[in-house]
């Protein structure tokens, strides 16, 4: 009996094989190669480029950017037009792409710098500004000011500081040539204490402190708020007034939106800045019309082969009819075309997969010489998981309801 049953599906898949069209599978197979393909290498171009255009290459962990407003004549005439109102300030925090805003505090005392660099001393006047710790990506242990010895004068706490790395290059291309005096690294200067006297209000202290970090996104000389504010509490000779720096956090950098409202306001950011949102946008534009048009391919694709799977049943359905009508069922008639296709797919998208791994490896090989990308190859490889697993219960759903279709209105006539 089973021997019976064996041959039986033996002369079945012979009978099928015979409906099948080799060009009709060739065509598939190569269109389907072809869009999957696309899809994996933008999906895992996507996932390996996005860090390096996003990533901060700066103290700030966040996407911010710092907001002023332009100074024009009249602002020089009238101060008070370059600092932003609580108006403002709340319509910049209502805007859709805003995330957060933060404002800079600002110094209100005299402070005064030395540091000693081989036989020379070198002295300056200082300004401080600060931002929301939250905003500052160093270690903790670092970045901190504990207020409660401060104005004990045997206290040896350090101020953690933040430079701009314009002025350590200033320093180093300029200052130094002219007076003789060494160059100093980031490394260096990292390591090296300096005196700092505040003074305001009748009082006078000295401290000392240290540099913890370098922006290369903000131009001011940055110490923790905690300092900041307790120092112009003790030693400010003027209350804090509206701030004239602001920094803003977008939910996506990158917002098409972001641009005009700067523009439109008469705000101004580094330009560098805005050419990187702008960058990113056109990044995503592009990707995002790449894996349209690849799934363009496969839908394309995908109907290529359930036409020829239609066309098949058609010219083959009086051999459908008889087969149903001496007792297979639609599900064993479609269960042949269900595995090939499905055996077609899989194959298909293990061959792209491997092809999309290779192109990978020939892109990444010429970024590295620009940037660093550190990511897996795990978005190409779900997408291709994903894609068989849907691309196969598709095509089962389908091929079964175009044999019930074929076949069982026949037999109820």
């Amino acid at each position: 009996m089973g021997s019976e049953g064996g041959k039986a599906r033996t002369m079945l898949k012979r009978l099928q094989r015979k409906t099948l069209i080799p060009a009709q599978i060739v065509g598939y197979a190569a269109t389907l190669l072809v869009g999957v393909t696309i899809v994996m290498l933008s999906v895992q171009l996507y996932a390996d480029i996005r860090p390096v255009l996003t990533q901060q290459s700066d103290v700030f962990r966040n996407h911010a950017v710092t907001l002023n407003k332009t100074v024009s004549t009249l602002n020089s005439l009238d101060k008070q037009g370059i600092y932003f109102s609580d108006d403002e300030l709340a319509d910049i925090a209502a805007q859709p792409f805003v995330k957060n805003v933060a404002p800079f505090r600002s110094s209100s005392f005299s402070a005064y710098a030395a540091i000693s660099l081989g036989p020379q001393t070198l002295r300056t006047d200082l300004f401080f500004e600060s931002i929301p710790d939250e905003y500052i990506d160093v270690r903790s242990d670092q970045w901190h000011w504990d207020t409660t010895s401060a104005l004990s004068q045997s206290s040896n706490q350090a101020i953690p500081i933040i430079i701009p790395e314009d002025y350590l290059n200033l320093y180093n291309f300029g200052f130094a040539e002219s007076q003789a005096l060494p160059v100093i690294s980031q490394g260096a200067i990292e390591s090296v204490v300096f005196s700092l006297r505040l003074s305001g209000r009748g009082r006078t202290q000295t401290f000392v402190g240290h540099i913890v970090g370098f922006s290369g996104k903000i131009n001011t000389i940055l110490v923790p708020d905690s300092f900041l504010r307790w120092a112009n509490e003790t030693f400010g000779d003027k209350p804090s007034g509206s701030p004239s720096r602001l920094l803003v956090e977008f939910s996506d950098a990158s917002d098409a939106r972001i641009p005009a409202y700067i523009e439109s306001h008469g705000y101004t950011v580094k330009q560098d800045e805005l050419e990187n949102s702008k960058m990113i946008f056109f990044f995503h534009l592009a990707i995002l019309f790449v894996i349209v048009v690849a799934l363009i391919i496969i839908v394309l694709s995908v109907a290529f082969i359930i036409m020829s799977l239609n066309v098949i049943v058609q010219r083959n359905r009086d051999l459908f009819c008889n087969l149903y009508n001496i007792g297979y069922a639609p599900r064993q008639i479609a269960r042949y075309y269900q595995r090939i296709v499905a055996l077609i797919t899989v194959a298909d998208i293990a061959v792209a997969t491997a092809l999309a791994l290779f192109l990978r490896k020939i892109y990444i090989a010429k970024l590295a010489t620009l940037f660093t990308i550190d990511g897996s190859a795990l978005p190409l490889l779900v997408t291709a998981a994903l894609t068989a697993l849907l691309l196969a219960g598709l095509y089962a759903l389908l091929i079964l309801r175009t044999i019930r279709r074929t076949v069982e209105p026949t037999a109820k006539a």
